[in-house]
């Protein structure tokens, strides 16, 4: 007869294992929104869709609504920019220097359908949203259902 080892908490070394990826996730490697190998930062995104159009938002503070490209490219949305330092201070007593600079990009892909060629984008207060209107096959149509009897007009 050969013994097996009961684990009482088998779910506690699930959260254990969650615990040690999010410490290394945090600390071990860069943040994706930070740029420190030489690798383009990525800007926060939101994307949702209402019954006309999807919209993007994305988070570009810092950054000059001529700084900004944006293109479409099959079903992929690229926004391509660079914040630029507005003074470099050559001093070494930060207490803390947690703003980046330099190069960012973003790519996402898009739901089909969509009338690219329509999309519009406006800059406000460090948001940039780009509004993309779906075509008429992507919206929602509404379908009456109808009973035998009622087709047949009894």
């Amino acid at each position: 007869m050969s013994l097996i080892r009961w684990e009482p908490f088998p779910e506690l070394l699930s959260l254990r294992q969650a615990m040690d990826r999010l410490f290394e996730e945090s600390f071990v490697r860069p943040s994706r929104l930070l740029s420190t190998f030489g690798e383009a930062a990525q800007p926060a995104l939101d994307m949702y869709q209402t019954e006309k159009e999807v919209v993007v938002k994305a988070a570009l503070p810092g950054v000059k609504p001529e700084e900004v490209d944006i293109t479409i490219t099959g079903d992929t949305l690229t926004i391509k920019g660079e914040a630029k330092a507005e003074e470099e201070v050559r001093r070494e007593d930060y207490f803390y220097k947690e703003r980046r600079y330099g190069a960012f990009s973003r790519s996402v892909a898009l739901p089909g359908a969509l009338k690219t060629e329509e999309a519009e984008a406006h800059f406000e207060d460090g948001i940039l949203t780009i509004t993309l209107p779906k075509a008429e096959e992507a919206k929602p149509k509404q379908i009456k259902v109808t009973t035998k009897r009622l087709a047949e007009g009894k």
